[in-house]
Protein backbone atom coordinates (compact mmCIF):
# COMPACT_ATOMS: atom_id res chain seq x y z
CA UNK A 1 0.00 0.00 0.00
CA UNK A 2 2.59 2.29 1.16
CA UNK A 3 4.98 1.69 -2.68
CA UNK A 4 6.02 4.41 -4.61
CA UNK A 5 4.02 5.41 -7.42
CA UNK A 6 0.63 3.98 -5.65
CA UNK A 7 -2.55 6.11 -5.25
CA UNK A 8 -4.25 7.11 -2.53
CA UNK A 9 -7.28 8.26 -1.10
CA UNK A 10 -8.83 11.07 0.88
CA UNK A 11 -12.32 10.88 1.77
CA UNK A 12 -13.59 13.81 3.59
CA UNK A 13 -16.18 13.58 6.61
CA UNK A 14 -15.64 16.46 8.34
CA UNK A 15 -18.59 18.38 8.13
CA UNK A 16 -20.81 18.77 10.90
CA UNK A 17 -24.31 19.76 9.12
CA UNK A 18 -27.37 17.82 9.35
CA UNK A 19 -29.23 19.93 7.07
CA UNK A 20 -30.30 15.89 5.85
CA UNK A 21 -32.07 15.42 9.36
CA UNK A 22 -31.83 12.64 11.60
CA UNK A 23 -30.20 14.62 14.31
CA UNK A 24 -26.66 13.06 13.67
CA UNK A 25 -23.93 14.04 10.81
CA UNK A 26 -25.14 12.39 7.97
CA UNK A 27 -21.55 10.54 7.67
CA UNK A 28 -22.68 8.67 10.58
CA UNK A 29 -25.90 8.06 9.33
CA UNK A 30 -27.32 4.54 8.47
CA UNK A 31 -27.82 3.88 4.67
CA UNK A 32 -28.89 0.19 3.34
CA UNK A 33 -27.65 -1.55 6.38
CA UNK A 34 -24.39 0.05 6.53
CA UNK A 35 -23.12 3.98 7.52
CA UNK A 36 -23.07 6.39 4.83
CA UNK A 37 -19.14 7.10 5.37
CA UNK A 38 -19.03 2.71 5.77
CA UNK A 39 -20.19 3.06 1.61
CA UNK A 40 -17.71 5.39 0.34
CA UNK A 41 -14.70 3.57 2.18
CA UNK A 42 -15.78 0.53 0.45
CA UNK A 43 -16.20 2.14 -2.77
CA UNK A 44 -12.14 2.78 -2.42
CA UNK A 45 -11.59 -0.44 -1.25
CA UNK A 46 -12.91 -2.09 -4.00
CA UNK A 47 -11.06 0.41 -6.76
CA UNK A 48 -8.17 -1.76 -8.41
CA UNK A 49 -4.98 0.45 -7.34
CA UNK A 50 -6.09 2.47 -4.75
CA UNK A 51 -3.76 1.95 -1.77
CA UNK A 52 -3.94 4.11 1.66
CA UNK A 53 -7.29 5.50 2.36
CA UNK A 54 -7.05 8.27 4.57
CA UNK A 55 -10.87 9.72 6.33
CA UNK A 56 -11.13 13.09 7.35
CA UNK A 57 -13.24 13.61 10.46
CA UNK A 58 -14.42 15.98 12.62
CA UNK A 59 -12.90 16.72 15.82
CA UNK A 60 -13.70 14.21 18.78
CA UNK A 61 -14.95 11.92 15.96
CA UNK A 62 -11.92 9.86 15.66
CA UNK A 63 -13.41 7.49 17.86
CA UNK A 64 -15.98 7.17 15.18
CA UNK A 65 -14.10 4.78 12.88
CA UNK A 66 -12.77 1.36 14.18
CA UNK A 67 -10.53 0.10 11.75
CA UNK A 68 -6.90 0.56 11.85
CA UNK A 69 -6.63 -0.29 7.92
CA UNK A 70 -7.97 3.45 7.79
CA UNK A 71 -5.72 6.86 8.74
CA UNK A 72 -7.54 8.74 10.53
CA UNK A 73 -7.09 12.72 11.09
CA UNK A 74 -9.05 15.52 12.53
CA UNK A 75 -10.55 18.18 10.22
CA UNK A 76 -10.26 21.94 10.06
CA UNK A 77 -12.78 24.79 9.52
CA UNK A 78 -13.46 24.42 6.29
CA UNK A 79 -13.48 22.13 3.39
CA UNK A 80 -10.36 23.01 2.37
CA UNK A 81 -8.52 22.83 5.76
CA UNK A 82 -9.88 19.36 6.23
CA UNK A 83 -8.46 18.23 2.75
CA UNK A 84 -5.32 19.78 3.46
CA UNK A 85 -4.79 17.59 6.44
CA UNK A 86 -5.67 14.40 4.88
CA UNK A 87 -2.99 14.95 2.11
CA UNK A 88 -0.52 16.16 4.62
CA UNK A 89 -1.18 12.74 6.49
CA UNK A 90 0.03 10.97 3.33
CA UNK A 91 3.37 12.40 3.00
CA UNK A 92 6.33 10.20 3.65
CA UNK A 93 4.11 7.68 2.38
CA UNK A 94 5.26 7.17 -1.14
CA UNK A 95 1.83 8.03 -2.82
CA UNK A 96 2.00 9.80 -6.08
CA UNK A 97 -1.52 10.42 -6.96
CA UNK A 98 -4.77 11.45 -5.00
CA UNK A 99 -8.18 10.72 -4.61
CA UNK A 100 -10.04 13.15 -3.13
CA UNK A 101 -13.82 12.12 -2.61
CA UNK A 102 -16.70 13.59 -0.52
CA UNK A 103 -18.06 11.19 2.16
CA UNK A 104 -21.42 12.39 1.06
CA UNK A 105 -21.07 10.88 -2.63
CA UNK A 106 -21.61 7.28 -0.83
CA UNK A 107 -22.98 6.08 -4.03
CA UNK A 108 -19.86 6.39 -6.16
CA UNK A 109 -19.79 4.03 -8.95
CA UNK A 110 -16.48 1.75 -9.23
CA UNK A 111 -16.63 3.31 -13.16
CA UNK A 112 -16.37 6.57 -11.72
CA UNK A 113 -13.12 6.10 -10.18
CA UNK A 114 -11.62 3.86 -12.59
CA UNK A 115 -12.12 6.89 -14.98
CA UNK A 116 -10.90 9.23 -12.90
CA UNK A 117 -7.42 6.96 -12.18
CA UNK A 118 -7.35 5.94 -16.18
CA UNK A 119 -6.78 9.64 -16.82
CA UNK A 120 -4.17 10.25 -13.98
CA UNK A 121 -1.51 8.50 -16.21
CA UNK A 122 -1.84 10.83 -18.79
CA UNK A 123 -3.08 14.28 -17.12
CA UNK A 124 -1.97 16.05 -13.93
CA UNK A 125 -5.28 16.16 -12.50
CA UNK A 126 -8.62 15.01 -13.32
CA UNK A 127 -12.55 14.70 -11.86
CA UNK A 128 -15.52 13.37 -12.81
CA UNK A 129 -18.00 15.68 -14.76
CA UNK A 130 -21.79 15.62 -15.37
CA UNK A 131 -22.86 17.43 -18.70
CA UNK A 132 -25.70 19.68 -17.89
CA UNK A 133 -28.52 18.66 -20.39
CA UNK A 134 -31.67 20.54 -18.23
CA UNK A 135 -32.15 24.24 -19.11
CA UNK A 136 -31.17 26.52 -16.74
CA UNK A 137 -33.08 29.65 -16.07
CA UNK A 138 -31.78 32.75 -13.94
CA UNK A 139 -34.05 33.87 -11.46
CA UNK A 140 -36.29 36.71 -11.93
CA UNK A 141 -38.23 38.98 -9.17
CA UNK A 142 -40.72 36.90 -6.98
CA UNK A 143 -39.87 33.57 -7.80
CA UNK A 144 -40.82 34.10 -11.61
CA UNK A 145 -38.04 32.65 -14.21
CA UNK A 146 -36.23 35.08 -15.76
CA UNK A 147 -33.71 35.05 -18.88
CA UNK A 148 -32.46 31.26 -20.28
CA UNK A 149 -28.61 30.93 -19.09
CA UNK A 150 -26.89 29.21 -22.03
CA UNK A 151 -25.72 25.11 -20.57
CA UNK A 152 -23.21 24.53 -23.37
CA UNK A 153 -19.98 23.54 -21.87
CA UNK A 154 -21.26 23.79 -18.42
CA UNK A 155 -20.79 20.52 -16.14
CA UNK A 156 -21.94 19.58 -12.30
CA UNK A 157 -19.04 18.82 -10.51
CA UNK A 158 -18.21 15.55 -8.70
CA UNK A 159 -16.10 13.18 -6.72
CA UNK A 160 -13.38 11.84 -6.44
CA UNK A 161 -11.03 14.41 -7.84
CA UNK A 162 -7.57 13.22 -8.33
CA UNK A 163 -4.07 14.51 -8.54
CA UNK A 164 -0.55 14.41 -8.27
CA UNK A 165 0.19 14.29 -4.18
CA UNK A 166 2.88 16.52 -4.42
CA UNK A 167 1.24 19.34 -6.48
CA UNK A 168 -2.29 19.17 -5.14
CA UNK A 169 -0.64 19.70 -1.52
CA UNK A 170 1.49 22.43 -2.62
CA UNK A 171 -1.51 24.18 -4.35
CA UNK A 172 -3.57 23.89 -0.91
CA UNK A 173 -1.00 24.97 1.02
CA UNK A 174 -0.10 28.27 -1.16
CA UNK A 175 -4.41 28.74 -1.61
CA UNK A 176 -6.26 31.59 0.63
CA UNK A 177 -9.80 31.86 0.76
CA UNK A 178 -12.76 29.92 -0.14
CA UNK A 179 -13.45 26.98 -2.64
CA UNK A 180 -16.29 25.17 -4.23
CA UNK A 181 -13.70 22.12 -4.65
CA UNK A 182 -10.38 21.11 -5.17
CA UNK A 183 -10.15 21.74 -8.91
CA UNK A 184 -11.11 25.27 -7.90
CA UNK A 185 -7.67 24.93 -5.79
CA UNK A 186 -5.97 23.23 -8.63
CA UNK A 187 -7.03 25.78 -10.99
CA UNK A 188 -5.22 28.47 -8.96
CA UNK A 189 -2.65 27.43 -8.63
CA UNK A 190 -2.11 26.29 -12.96
CA UNK A 191 -2.51 22.49 -12.45
CA UNK A 192 -4.68 21.77 -15.82
CA UNK A 193 -7.52 19.62 -15.32
CA UNK A 194 -9.10 16.94 -17.58
CA UNK A 195 -12.99 15.86 -17.43
CA UNK A 196 -13.69 12.50 -16.97
CA UNK A 197 -17.24 11.12 -17.22
CA UNK A 198 -19.30 11.48 -14.43
CA UNK A 199 -22.65 9.40 -13.03
CA UNK A 200 -25.94 10.32 -12.47
CA UNK A 201 -26.19 7.88 -9.36
CA UNK A 202 -23.23 9.60 -8.27
CA UNK A 203 -24.66 11.79 -6.07
CA UNK A 204 -24.23 14.18 -2.85
CA UNK A 205 -26.63 13.36 -0.52
CA UNK A 206 -28.05 16.73 0.90
CA UNK A 207 -30.96 16.37 1.86
CA UNK A 208 -33.55 13.79 3.37
CA UNK A 209 -35.07 12.67 0.29
CA UNK A 210 -31.45 12.38 -1.14
CA UNK A 211 -31.16 8.90 1.36
CA UNK A 212 -34.13 7.55 -0.22
CA UNK A 213 -32.65 7.62 -3.77
CA UNK A 214 -29.34 6.62 -2.71
CA UNK A 215 -30.74 3.54 -0.50
CA UNK A 216 -32.74 2.84 -4.32
CA UNK A 217 -29.12 3.08 -6.06
CA UNK A 218 -27.34 0.92 -3.84
CA UNK A 219 -29.95 -1.91 -3.35
CA UNK A 220 -30.37 -1.75 -7.07
CA UNK A 221 -26.32 -2.90 -6.85
CA UNK A 222 -27.12 -6.09 -4.87
CA UNK A 223 -26.71 -9.01 -7.44
CA UNK A 224 -30.59 -10.50 -7.21
CA UNK A 225 -31.04 -13.77 -4.81
CA UNK A 226 -32.66 -16.25 -6.99
CA UNK A 227 -33.96 -19.65 -5.82
CA UNK A 228 -34.15 -22.70 -8.00
CA UNK A 229 -35.89 -26.01 -6.18
CA UNK A 230 -36.80 -29.33 -7.71
CA UNK A 231 -39.19 -31.52 -7.07
CA UNK A 232 -40.26 -35.42 -7.87
CA UNK A 233 -43.43 -37.17 -6.73
CA UNK A 234 -44.84 -40.77 -7.46
CA UNK A 235 -48.58 -42.13 -6.27
CA UNK A 236 -50.06 -45.58 -7.49
CA UNK A 237 -52.98 -46.06 -8.59
CA UNK A 238 -55.88 -48.22 -6.47
CA UNK A 239 -59.69 -48.04 -6.72
CA UNK A 240 -61.56 -44.89 -7.64
CA UNK A 241 -63.43 -43.10 -9.87
CA UNK A 242 -61.66 -39.80 -10.28
CA UNK A 243 -57.88 -38.45 -9.63
CA UNK A 244 -57.07 -35.01 -8.88
CA UNK A 245 -53.74 -33.66 -10.50
CA UNK A 246 -52.86 -30.03 -10.28
CA UNK A 247 -55.97 -29.03 -8.03
CA UNK A 248 -58.12 -29.98 -10.94
CA UNK A 249 -60.68 -33.42 -10.78
CA UNK A 250 -60.39 -35.81 -13.61
CA UNK A 251 -62.94 -38.72 -13.91
CA UNK A 252 -61.32 -41.69 -14.41
CA UNK A 253 -61.32 -45.57 -13.92
CA UNK A 254 -59.28 -45.03 -11.08
CA UNK A 255 -58.09 -43.28 -8.59
CA UNK A 256 -54.71 -41.97 -6.96
CA UNK A 257 -53.95 -43.56 -3.63
CA UNK A 258 -51.92 -41.44 -0.83
CA UNK A 259 -52.58 -39.96 2.63
CA UNK A 260 -54.21 -36.82 1.39
CA UNK A 261 -55.72 -36.47 -1.91
CA UNK A 262 -52.54 -37.68 -3.48
CA UNK A 263 -52.19 -35.17 -5.89
CA UNK A 264 -48.46 -35.82 -7.43
CA UNK A 265 -48.27 -32.44 -9.63
CA UNK A 266 -49.46 -30.29 -6.80
CA UNK A 267 -46.75 -32.61 -4.04
CA UNK A 268 -44.15 -32.19 -6.68
CA UNK A 269 -44.49 -28.35 -6.46
CA UNK A 270 -44.49 -28.08 -3.64
CA UNK A 271 -41.34 -29.94 -3.02
CA UNK A 272 -39.64 -27.61 -5.49
CA UNK A 273 -40.90 -24.45 -3.60
CA UNK A 274 -39.60 -25.95 -0.03
CA UNK A 275 -36.00 -26.73 -1.54
CA UNK A 276 -35.70 -23.60 -3.23
CA UNK A 277 -36.15 -22.60 0.41
CA UNK A 278 -33.92 -25.44 1.98
CA UNK A 279 -37.11 -26.26 3.93
CA UNK A 280 -37.09 -29.91 3.94
CA UNK A 281 -39.95 -31.58 2.08
CA UNK A 282 -43.59 -32.24 2.14
CA UNK A 283 -43.42 -34.79 4.46
CA UNK A 284 -41.87 -32.45 7.10
CA UNK A 285 -43.97 -30.50 7.22
CA UNK A 286 -47.06 -32.43 6.67
CA UNK A 287 -46.01 -36.01 7.96
CA UNK A 288 -48.39 -38.79 6.39
CA UNK A 289 -48.85 -40.29 10.15
CA UNK A 290 -50.56 -37.07 11.08
CA UNK A 291 -54.39 -37.62 11.04
CA UNK A 292 -55.12 -34.35 10.63
CA UNK A 293 -53.71 -34.50 6.92
CA UNK A 294 -55.94 -37.43 6.08
CA UNK A 295 -57.80 -36.65 2.55
CA UNK A 296 -56.41 -33.22 2.85
CA UNK A 297 -56.28 -31.16 -0.27
CA UNK A 298 -52.90 -30.63 -1.55
CA UNK A 299 -53.88 -26.84 -2.05
CA UNK A 300 -53.31 -26.31 1.60
CA UNK A 301 -49.57 -28.03 1.09
CA UNK A 302 -49.04 -26.04 -1.89
CA UNK A 303 -50.49 -22.36 -0.20
CA UNK A 304 -48.25 -23.34 2.93
CA UNK A 305 -45.17 -23.55 0.67
CA UNK A 306 -46.42 -19.90 -0.96
CA UNK A 307 -46.61 -18.62 2.35
CA UNK A 308 -42.95 -19.98 3.45
CA UNK A 309 -41.71 -17.80 0.72
CA UNK A 310 -43.37 -15.03 1.07
CA UNK A 311 -42.08 -15.00 5.22
CA UNK A 312 -38.88 -15.08 3.65
CA UNK A 313 -38.84 -12.56 0.99
CA UNK A 314 -39.31 -13.72 -1.66
CA UNK A 315 -42.25 -14.98 -4.56
CA UNK A 316 -43.00 -17.67 -6.72
CA UNK A 317 -41.80 -16.26 -10.54
CA UNK A 318 -42.35 -19.46 -12.54
CA UNK A 319 -43.37 -23.01 -11.33
CA UNK A 320 -42.94 -26.07 -14.45
CA UNK A 321 -44.68 -28.88 -13.98
CA UNK A 322 -44.23 -32.34 -16.46
CA UNK A 323 -46.75 -35.24 -15.38
CA UNK A 324 -45.48 -38.60 -16.50
CA UNK A 325 -48.57 -41.26 -17.26
CA UNK A 326 -49.73 -42.79 -20.07
CA UNK A 327 -53.50 -42.43 -18.72
CA UNK A 328 -55.52 -39.84 -18.13
CA UNK A 329 -54.81 -37.48 -20.77
CA UNK A 330 -53.64 -34.52 -19.95
CA UNK A 331 -53.44 -31.73 -22.63
CA UNK A 332 -57.40 -31.40 -22.47
CA UNK A 333 -57.01 -30.44 -18.75
CA UNK A 334 -53.96 -28.30 -19.09
CA UNK A 335 -55.31 -25.19 -18.89
CA UNK A 336 -57.72 -25.81 -16.10
CA UNK A 337 -54.59 -26.62 -13.94
CA UNK A 338 -52.78 -24.13 -15.17
CA UNK A 339 -55.34 -21.65 -13.50
CA UNK A 340 -55.72 -24.15 -10.12
CA UNK A 341 -52.20 -23.97 -9.34
CA UNK A 342 -52.04 -19.76 -10.21
CA UNK A 343 -54.49 -19.16 -7.76
CA UNK A 344 -52.79 -21.11 -4.82
CA UNK A 345 -49.65 -19.39 -5.65
CA UNK A 346 -51.60 -16.20 -6.35
CA UNK A 347 -49.08 -15.11 -10.02
CA UNK A 348 -50.44 -15.59 -13.31
CA UNK A 349 -51.45 -18.47 -15.18
CA UNK A 350 -48.77 -17.04 -17.88
CA UNK A 351 -46.28 -18.28 -15.18
CA UNK A 352 -47.15 -21.74 -14.66
CA UNK A 353 -46.50 -24.51 -16.69
CA UNK A 354 -48.14 -27.80 -16.87
CA UNK A 355 -47.12 -30.29 -19.56
CA UNK A 356 -47.35 -34.53 -19.59
CA UNK A 357 -45.20 -36.81 -21.34
CA UNK A 358 -45.56 -40.73 -21.33
CA UNK A 359 -42.15 -43.55 -20.42
CA UNK A 360 -42.83 -45.03 -24.09
CA UNK A 361 -44.72 -47.87 -21.83
CA UNK A 362 -41.66 -49.14 -19.86
CA UNK A 363 -41.19 -48.74 -16.07
CA UNK A 364 -44.08 -48.46 -13.38
CA UNK A 365 -45.39 -45.50 -15.37
CA UNK A 366 -45.72 -47.52 -18.51
CA UNK A 367 -47.57 -50.36 -16.98
CA UNK A 368 -49.95 -47.93 -15.92
CA UNK A 369 -49.38 -48.73 -12.21
CA UNK A 370 -49.07 -44.99 -11.06
CA UNK A 371 -48.53 -41.65 -11.87
CA UNK A 372 -45.30 -39.46 -11.50
CA UNK A 373 -44.72 -35.58 -11.67
CA UNK A 374 -41.41 -33.48 -12.06
CA UNK A 375 -41.45 -29.57 -10.77
CA UNK A 376 -38.87 -26.80 -11.05
CA UNK A 377 -40.29 -23.49 -9.52
CA UNK A 378 -38.25 -20.59 -9.37
CA UNK A 379 -37.84 -18.02 -6.55
CA UNK A 380 -36.98 -13.98 -6.64
CA UNK A 381 -36.86 -11.52 -4.14
CA UNK A 382 -40.02 -10.27 -3.43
Amino acid sequence: MDEAGSTAAVIVAAGRGTRAGGGLAKQWRPLAGRRVIDWAVAAFRAASGVGPIVVVVPAGDLDMLDDPSLIVVTGGESRAASVRAGLEALEGRGVQDVLIHDAARATVPGETIAGVMALLVTHPAAAPGLAVSDALWRAGPEGTAGDVADRHGLFLGQTPQGFRLAEILAAHRAFDGAAADDVEIARAAGIEVAIAPGHPDNLKITTEADFTRAERILKAREPMELRLGNGFDVHRFGPGDRVTLCGVSLPFHRGLQGHSDADVGMHAITDAILGALAEGDIGHHFPPTDPEWKCAESRIFLAHAAALATERGFRVANVDCTLVCEAPKIGPHAGAMRAALAEVLGIDPGRVSVKATTSERLGFTGRGEGIAALATAMLVPA
